[in-house]
């Protein structure tokens, strides 16, 4: 007899968990969050899990330590009440930009919080567009990584012509972007960065491939500041490109990242919701694609025990 699931919702993202239930056509499991005047945090499961296959979704966004406090505390809730097995289903990774040690006597921040989901109880996790899929490697536990190329792929070809050309922001980044100019079946072109010291943005110094007289299309991972994204549809605009659209998995937009998107040369900012965009970051610039039937698919894969893998074939 085959375990039932249950889908749990942190309090990160509640309209995506919320869709991805109802893709699952279930309901959120009942629980409730409880944050004292000492900003301690109380989880309690307000139903039954013993022996159930039980996800618990959180996706990092501000507050960031608090969200993964949370989460934490709801594995081990989900663990002292029996649930038989325990996915911790991770949209956007937290930490996931610290994930090495390029600096002396610093944390590999994205390798602690793994070591800590596994303390917590975690049997397994489910995450998307890593931005380095090597964090895997971090854990002794199964991590299921999914990708929303497909579903930026799928909007994108919608609208693209034989004059279209795929950007990499960066040398990094060109296996990654190879991936989509595959899917669109588009050229793929190259931007070269410098970074230098602390600065977060890195500064576009050559483009590698022709781009004069195309629509460029910048793909990524993630945006955070957005200075090296507007810094590359600047150079990619004095190249002589027609347009510059951008297609991002992950919206962090932190800083001042709205505004710089709203003055720059972007036609369009094409993201998931893998993260909640707070209204007043939005703008007529930025259209948002969800990743619901995405996660919801691969929860069920996980679920029924058969292959993610087969998802991208």
């Amino acid at each position: 007899m085959q375990r039932q699931l249950k889908l749990f919702a942190g309090s990160s993202h509640p309209s995506l968990a919320q869709a991805v239930a109802r893709h699952l056509d279930t309901t959120l499991g009942r629980m409730h969050v409880i944050r004292y005047s000492n900003e301690n945090i109380k989880v309690k499961i307000d139903e039954n899990v013993r022996g159930y296959d039980a996800f618990v979704m959180q996706t990092s966004c501000p507050p960031v330590s608090d969200g993964l406090m949370e989460l934490l505390i709801t594995i081990d809730a989900l663990r002292h009440a029996s649930a038989n097995r325990i996915t911790a289903v991770l949209p956007y990774y937290p930490y996931v930009r610290s994930d090495k040690k390029d600096e002396p006597r610093i944390s590999i921040t994205a390798r602690l919080v793994a070591d800590i989901l596994q303390t917590a109880g975690a049997d397994r996790v489910l995450t998307m567009d890593l931005h380095s899929p090597q964090i895997q490697g971090f854990f002794r536990i199964p991590v299921d990584h999914i990708s929303a190329t497909s579903v930026l792929c799928d909007h994108f070809s919608r609208i693209k012509g034989d004059d279209w050309v795929l950007v990499a922001p960066d040398a990094g980044e060109a296996k990654d972007a190879g991936r989509y100019a595959k899917q669109l079946d588009i050229p793929l072109a190259i931007i070269d960065k410098r970074r230098y010291g602390d600065d977060e943005n890195a500064h576009a110094v050559h483009v590698i491939g022709e781009v004069e007289g195309r629509h460029a299309l910048i793909v990524d991972d993630e945006v955070a500041t957005a200075g090296t994204l507007v810094e590359t549809a600047r150079i990619l605009t004095e190249h002589g490109v027609k347009s510059v659209r951008a297609g991002i998995v992950h919206p962090v937009l932190s800083g001042p990242a709205a505004q710089r998107i709203k003055e720059s040369e972007l036609k369009e900012l094409v993201v998931t919701d893998s993260i909640p965009i707070p209204p007043e970051k939005l703008s007529p610039k930025i259209r948002v694609l969800s990743v619901d039937s995405l996660l919801a698919e691969a929860i069920q894969r996980i679920h029924d025990g058969r292959s993610i893998s087969a998802m991208f074939l």
